[in-house]
């Protein structure tokens, strides 16, 4: 008994020092802490305070409060012309920007299907209809003497017409240019979309009429509600809300409600990273000039209606002078390679939380199978089984530890019956039993604990991956991110766990042994509202494991008659 309780207070201590380790690893890294509060960052301080002024318009950003000088933002200009949209759309992305300020209020994703309605329809990212409010702006702040510069309000006119501008089958890029004045300060800002990307190029020509001396600050922001996006399931969930990248705090993710309470913090100053709002598959992201000095925001802007965003500083622009600036925007799939290249950090936006560093190995290894087997379905079989072969050493030990306990588990109920009542006495003949038949009683968890990390990670891999969505298996499975339409695949699956509670050892308590019998049903229910692919991994786990273990179980029963033979 001494020696099992030494063994248990090493083994806690030693995953206690691993979880430390891993913890301080992930503040270092900007993630939070796994003991609660937020990643060492700056606090957004004064970010969310409106703007000041008699007659300040809510969704315009205050002034930077970096070393640049520049007054609170008065109200734009009002409306001289009627606001209309205008598409600019590649083979992938189809947006709807708004003469009014450049404001693009309709992103669809031409690759990918809405499921939420009658699937024949792409699926729509940015849009401003009742009830959902998601939309990209950008302007210039910073203007004296209660002007204001050009902002997402402020109308802008088409260059060469409102027609809309498709890209064509030779075409390597289509573009749109807006241009407008206000407050002295002329803007032309053109859009640039690339074949085949998910990115906007915005440049920004500015050019100072007023006669004195401007110095404006770009803003950059995306607005939201804070709906969860349609489509969601109450078994599981995944973040939806501002998300901010700087090399020095890494990834930030930052709660609606936490702007709305005005505890938002998150990175402040920086001339590096991004600003953007990532939901379930899909992201969208302010990206400024890498290496200019900027200032990343997040305010509530409204009832239910929050930005994030960044202030881009330009420096004095001379009367008659010019200057120019760049930014890009992202709108799109939380697509990993496609990410990483657009900037750093972005491709951390595909949601693991604390598990990323083990996940993302994970998904190299399921998009290389894919390559191999051109099915999502298949590969999450295949990784399934790699994973569970590289376990194999860890979870013999574990059937073979359970197998023992199985051929003792007679014993212990008349051990169980003879003491009755009397607990002490029954758990110390106990120990003497595992003692004499060398049975360690938690050798069959320690090996499943030390894999829980990867199979969570692997969980939070087919839950986050794009790839998922709208990616069909066999037969009746047509999309691995929806549950099974018929049930079929956790029906089999609560048959699997039966079979596993038959060949694992009978707990010697009747309320253990009833709850271990009901746990596949409860399971098997859950599951119905599980995506298919997770079904699927865990299904495919199962019966691998059903294999091993009564492989396993067999040769132990079959050395154990042996022995019993030649005594």
């Amino acid at each position: 008994m001494q020696m099992q309780t030494q063994r248990m207070i090493l083994w806690i201590v030693f995953s206690m020092s691993l979880l430390f380790l891993w913890d301080a690893w992930q503040r270092h890294n900007g993630q939070p802490t796994l003991f609660g509060g937020a990643p060492a960052t700056q606090t957004a301080g004064a970010d969310g305070a409106p703007a000041t002024g008699p007659a300040a318009d809510a969704s315009i950003p205050p002034a930077s409060t970096l070393p640049v000088p520049a007054a609170e933002v008065p109200a734009a200009a009002p409306a001289t012309a009627t606001a209309q949209t205008i598409r600019l759309a590649n083979d992938v992305l189809s947006l709807d920007i708004d003469t009014m300020g450049g404001q693009v209020r309709r992103a669809e994703l031409l690759q990918h299907r809405d499921l939420n309605g009658n699937g024949d329809q792409a699926f729509v990212l940015l849009q401003d209809v009742p009830g959902a409010t998601y939309l990209a702006q950008s302007g210039f702040i910073g203007a004296a003497d209660g002007a204001s510069f050009p902002t997402h309000r402020t109308p802008l006119a088409p260059v060469d017409g409102a027609q809309p501008r498709v890209i064509g089958d030779s075409a390597d890029a289509v573009t749109l240019t807006l241009t407008g004045e206000s407050g002295g300060l002329k803007l032309t800002r053109t859009f640039t979309l690339k074949r085949g990307a998910y990115v906007i190029d915005v440049r920004d020509e500015l050019v100072n009429e007023s006669g004195v001396p401007v110095q404006p600050t770009l803003y950059m922001q995306l607005t939201r509600d804070g709906n969860s996006p349609p489509g969601g399931s109450k078994f599981y969930s995944t973040f939806t809300g501002p998300v901010i990248f700087t090399d020095a705090d890494k990834f930030q993710k930052i709660d609606f409600d936490d702007i709305a309470k005005g505890k938002a913090s998150h990175s402040n100053a920086a001339s590096d990273g991004w600003a953007g709002i990532i939901q379930h598959y899909f992201v969208s992201a302010w990206i400024p000039e890498q290496g200019a000095q900027r200032e990343y925001y997040t305010r509530q802007v409204g009832e239910n209606l929050y930005s994030v965003g960044a202030r881009q500083p330009l420096g004095t622009i001379a009367p008659g002078a010019s200057a120019t600036v760049e930014s890009r925007l992202l709108v799109g799939p939380q697509d990993q390679r496609m990410l990483e290249e657009i900037a750093p950090g972005l491709d951390l936006t595909v949601d693991y939380g604390w598990l990323t560093a083990v996940a993302q190995p994970i998904y190299w290894l399921l998009e290389k199978l894919h390559g191999l087997v051109g099915n999502w379905g298949w590969a999450i079989v295949l990784l399934t089984i790699i994973i569970k072969t590289i376990f194999f050493p860890l979870q013999a030990a574990s059937y073979r530890s359970m197998a023992r306990m199985k051929a003792v588990t007679p014993r212990l109920t008349q051990i169980r019956e003879r003491y009755g009542n009397d607990r002490v006495k029954m758990n110390q003949a106990m120990m003497e039993l595992y003692k004499t038949e060398k049975i360690n009683p938690l050798g069959g968890c320690l090996p499943i604990v030390v894999q829980i990390p990867v199979f969570i990670a692997l969980y939070w891999v087919l839950l986050a991956s794009v790839e998922m969505r709208d990616a069909p298996w066999i037969g009746w499975i047509t999309d691995l991110s929806a549950p099974d339409p018929y049930f079929i695949l956790p029906l089999i699956m609560a048959a699997t766990m039966f079979i596993q509670v038959k060949l694992n050892p009978t707990p010697p308590d009747p309320v253990q042994a009833k709850m271990m019998m009901i746990m596949p049903l409860v399971f098997s229910v859950m599951f119905f509202f599980f995506p298919a692919g997770l079904v699927l991994y865990w299904l495919v786990n199962n019966v691998y494991s059903i294999v091993q273990q009564w492989v396993i179980t067999r040769k132990i029963e079959s050395e154990a008659a042996a022995r019993k033979a030649k005594a």
